[in-house]
């Protein structure tokens, strides 16, 4: 088992590096590098995870960081650069916002995260004191990722990077959810990436594209 002290300097810099893998998704205008960013942050996850499982003992922390890893390494990134080659979108991830303006407002997004977490950390373990702002700031980094973007397939990277800001926070802060849960998650996850894709296919068969905005049209029909 790891010391406590050491737990929470490894759990730490896996937070420190899914935050900075979250400006770095903010501020990446090309799809296909969107997808191994999120690659990365599964990785950073699945570590955090293992580094939990060592400190507590706690077997379901063990099987979590191995669904963690074959879901959010493997699985969903082959899944989403199938879609990408297939829909051609390599480069398509365009921003309603110039990057300099999205980086100013992720800042203050990570400033509010912290404030609004600090109540919160303050009662929480060692562990996890710092940690739970970072999530915070991860989720809500993925939100304005979502918000900003005009492509459909940057937004679900958004809301699957956003989900494991979630996750991140319940794996460091309350150890671990019940593998029940964590499996229908998991399975909830695919099914929402599999139907997403059949929603991409249908996007692009109507209107050559996967802007967004063209769907504003339909509310003049």
């Amino acid at each position: 088992m790891l010391s406590t002290a050491l737990t929470s300097q490894l759990v730490n810099l896996c937070a420190a590096v899914l935050l900075l893998l979250a400006f770095a998704m903010l501020a990446q205008r090309r799809t296909v590098a969107l997808v191994d960013l999120f690659t990365a942050q599964g990785v950073a996850l699945a570590i955090s995870t293992l580094v939990v499982a060592l400190n507590t003992g706690h077997g379901h922390m063990y099987y979590s960081a191995a669904l963690t890893f074959a879901l959010k390494v493997c699985a969903l990134p082959w899944i989403l650069r199938r879609l990408i080659r297939r829909l051609d979108v390599q480069w398509e991830a365009e921003s309603r916002l110039d990057i300099t303006a999205t980086m100013i407002i992720g800042l203050l997004v990570v400033i509010f995260a912290f404030g609004l977490a600090e109540p919160i950390s303050a009662l929480a373990t060692t562990i996890t004191r710092a940690t739970l702002g970072i999530a915070l700031a991860i989720v809500l980094l993925s939100f304005l990722m979502m918000i900003t973007r005009r492509k459909a397939i940057s937004q679900v990277i958004g809301f699957l990077a956003m989900e494991n800001g979630l996750f991140f926070a319940a794996s460091s802060a309350t150890y671990g959810m019940p593998m029940l849960i964590e499996f229908g998650i998991a399975l909830d996850v695919l099914v929402a990436v599999f139907v997403l894709g059949v929603f991409f296919f249908q996007i692009r068969e109507q209107f050559d594209s996967l802007d967004l905005h063209n769907l504003e049209s339909l509310r003049d029909k």
